[in-house]
């Protein structure tokens, strides 16, 4: 009498339901992770107007020269220059330029 032998199908069923339930894990997860991902930009977009950000403000222009101060003013004039230097609205290169010229026309 031939008994057959039920335990390699009970086990390939077993492994195939294992590898259905982690496939259809990751398929979730990737499906969650799209989702929430649109959701992101979508907010972003209403946050910003659908525009990005500018990532720094446009440089100032150096001031215009005026003719060299004479005597006291001179010295008020390099302070000035000086001040714009400090604050961020000269380079180095401008704030040397145009304390040239004011020592020139001295």
């Amino acid at each position: 009498m031939f008994v057959p032998r039920r335990r390699p199908l009970m086990r390939a069923a077993m492994m195939g339901g294992a590898g259905y339930m982690a496939g259809k894990r990751a398929a979730r997860s990737n499906y969650r992770e799209q989702d929430q991902e649109q959701r992101l930009s979508e907010l972003e977009q209403q946050q910003y107007g659908g525009q990005p950000q500018a990532a720094a403000p446009a440089p100032v222009a150096a001031p215009a020269e005026a003719p060299a101060p004479a005597g006291g003013d001179l010295v008020s004039r390099l302070n000035e220059l000086k001040g714009l230097l400090d604050a961020g609205a000269l380079t180095q290169q401008e704030f040397d330029a145009a304390k040239a010229k004011v020592l020139a026309g001295a």
